[in-house]
């Protein structure tokens, strides 16, 4: 199917990932989060079984029903056998030196930068050191038994691998493809699990006693449970990123726009928290402030903060197993994404100005009310940014372009947004 004929044709462009994996995960969530809540397990590992209970339903549907390991895309060829067992030996010791040298510029960058050992990323830092050696011991068979079923073995670690052992054949666009990949891998990955456990505990612990009669309450907790399924989900995502799941990463963004725009949206380089160049909060409160003294506005508010805060949590179910900043991991069409090509950034920015309504400020200072409502907009143009930097990346793949080009013509929200533009 070409651009033009999806632009013609009502039907929407297939989905690299089927429903069905985001709602085995979100099942097995559930079911995990009832026996917390129940027992109260609200402990860091009882947050990381919640993250094991969303992934693994989502594995095994992946490989039982949708049957992903047999996709084209995963650059499998499962009845190949090898030629030349000795030549095949060689690319895969040597793609393991690729593999440990990333492994280990990872690990460096770890121990030098020191906000990895403060605060909520110890936990993550402790993960990481006592799960390093069981992970060296096993790429080894997993590297070996992979290699004799790739189509094309010789990928980004061979690559480096090859550069480091001063072998010939070496594309240096094929390093830089892998180590980006991995830097993404690295920075989100190390982030999504620092903020499992209070995430998680946030919920679990909750007042339950207060949620049954504050509707204040009852929508904080939805909101918080709306990002526990986030989090569980994007961690699992940056965690599985494997071939045999056909969730490998395509290719992470070259766009040095693509990264800035990222990055300044997460700690250390973020921008938008508590007294930083874009914090909006200066003599702000909360919508619940606001409307305290209407019962009724108040409980519509919550219920609007909810269902945002819903959308958010489920353009990320969507992903499944995929979930992922800064690459490409297939072309999503289904769920949210059927409605906008950015589910997640407009629900998210919508909740921020509904909730934070920066033009409302206790200090009685309008020059608060303006930075505020100024400051918020460039949050949002970041988060603008962020959307056409994606598209950007995202483009060079026809499938997207017909889903862009679908969108356009039959997806409600896009078609709002971008009407007047051609």
């Amino acid at each position: 199917m070409t651009p033009h004929d999806s632009a013609d044709t009502p039907v929407r462009p297939p989905s690299a990932v089927s429903t069905g994996v985001g709602l085995a995960g979100l099942a097995g969530l559930a079911v995990w989060m009832t026996i917390a809540i129940l027992f109260e397990l609200e402990g860091p590992y009882s947050a990381l079984a919640n993250v094991a209970a969303c992934g693994i339903p989502m594995v095994l549907w992946s490989l039982l029903v949708d049957r992903v390991h047999l996709n084209p895309t995963t650059g499998i060829d499962w009845d190949k056998r090898p030629l030349d067992g000795r030549e095949l030996a060689d690319v895969s010791r040597t793609k393991l030196v690729g593999l440990w040298a990333t492994w280990a510029l990872i690990a460096g960058t770890y121990c030098i930068a020191r906000f990895y050992w403060r605060g909520d990323y110890v936990f993550a830092m402790q993960l990481f050191a006592a799960g390093a050696i069981p992970l060296l011991v096993l790429s080894v068979p997993y590297v070996f038994w992979l290699d004799r079923r790739l189509v094309e073995p010789r990928d980004g670690a061979w690559h480096l691998g090859a550069f480091l052992l001063m072998k010939s054949g070496v594309s240096h666009e094929e390093i830089w493809s892998h180590l980006r990949a991995w830097a993404v891998k690295a920075f989100f990955l190390a982030f999504m699990i620092s903020i499992v456990p209070g995430s998680y505990r946030g919920v679990v612990a909750a007042d339950f006693n207060r949620i049954e009669v504050d509707p204040v309450a009852l929508a904080q907790w939805l909101i918080a449970f709306m990002f526990v399924i986030d989090i569980a989900f994007a961690t699992v995502g940056y965690l599985l990123t494997m071939r045999p799941l056909d969730a490998h990463i395509r290719s992470a963004t070259p766009l040095a726009s693509g990264w800035a725009a990222a990055l300044i949206c997460y700690p250390p380089f973020i921008l938008m928290n508590s007294g930083g160049p874009l914090d909006y909060r200066q003599g702000a409160q909360d919508w619940h402030y606001w409307f305290q003294a209407h019962p009724t506005l108040l409980a519509l508010t919550g219920f609007v903060l909810v269902a945002l805060t819903g959308i958010y949590a489920w353009a990320t179910v969507a992903f499944g197993l995929r979930f992922s900043n800064l690459t490409h991991r297939g072309i999503l069409t289904h769920g949210p994404y059927a409605f906008s090509k950015h589910p997640a950034y407009l629900s998210k920015n919508l909740f921020w100005w509904i909730a934070g309504m920066p033009f409302l400020v206790t200090t009685d200072n309008i020059v608060d009310a303006v930075r505020n409502t100024a400051l918020l907009a460039a949050v949002s143009g970041v988060y603008y940014w962020r959307a056409k930097t994606e598209e950007w990346h995202l483009s060079a793949d026809p499938a997207y372009r017909a889903y862009a080009d679908w969108m356009a013509r039959h997806g409600p929200v896009t078609r709002l947004m971008t009407r007047g533009q051609s």
